[in-house]
This record gives C-alpha cells, sequence and structure tokens, in this order.
C-alpha cells in the first residue's frame, strides 16, 4: 500500500481536493474489481479470489482490508467449524455502483480508441 501513503502525502500538500478524498478511499490497486465483484452479493475470500484471479492473495486481503476500514465492505465472521468469513458491500459501497457505471459508459466509449491515438502520436 505504498501507493496509497504516497497518494495521501501528495493530496495533503495540494489541498485535499475532492479526487484526492476518492483517491484516499479507493485509492487501493484493486479496489474497483472487488467492489464490482461484491455489486454480485456477499461472498467469501476463496469464490472473491477465485473469480479475480489476477489478484494475489496478500494484495487481495490489503484490499478488503482498506475497503473495509473505509466503511465500502463489510466482513461478518460465522463460528463454523472452520470459521468461515464472508465480505459484503455496505450502504456506502453500494452506493458506488453508479459510478463504476459512469466509468464502464466511459471505456465504452472512449477505450478502444485510445492505441489508434497512440499510433496517430507515433507517425507524427
Amino acid at each position: 500500500m505504498n501507493e496509497q501513503a504516497s497518494t495521501n502525502k501528495n493530496c495533503v500538500k495540494s489541498g485535499g481536493s475532492s479526487i484526492c478524498e476518492v483517491l484516499q478511499i479507493l485509492g487501493a490497486k484493486w479496489a474497483f474489481l472487488v467492489l464490482e465483484e461484491l455489486l454480485n452479493g456477499p461472498q467469501r475470500f476463496k469464490q472473491l479470489q477465485r473469480k479475480i484471479s489476477i489478484v494475489k492473495t496478500q494484495s487481495l486481503t490489503d484490499t478488503l482490508r482498506h475497503l473495509e476500514n473505509n466503511g465500502l465492505v463489510l466482513r461478518e465472521v460465522f463460528p463454523t467449524v472452520p470459521i468461515s468469513v464472508e465480505y459484503s458491500l455496505t450502504e456506502k459501497g453500494k452506493d458506488f455502483q453508479s459510478a463504476l457505471k459512469e466509468m464502464e459508459k466511459w471505456v465504452q466509449k472512449w477505450g478502444n480508441s485510445a492505441p489508434a491515438v497512440e499510433s496517430d502520436v507515433q507517425s507524427l
């Protein structure tokens, strides 16, 4: 989470704009993927890990802790043998769905055009 600490320092220096506040809450590298997956409903750690296989175990653990500390994810422990833990979105986390949808719209509009822009620059 060194990137997170760097973001926090830069935000303090720049006067703490709203975008900095968002980055402090959602700045964890895999936060968006975790939030998107939890929008499908509560899941255990291994379920999340299988569905977001690109994320390593420690990174997923760190991201879930970060999101939990910021009030977006709820960690619920069930007293079974062995103990089972389930992650779900809080109301704050669920409210982020509209922002994710807007990001998806942006990617649909602009995501595929990025390589064309690079090739245009290279031809100059």
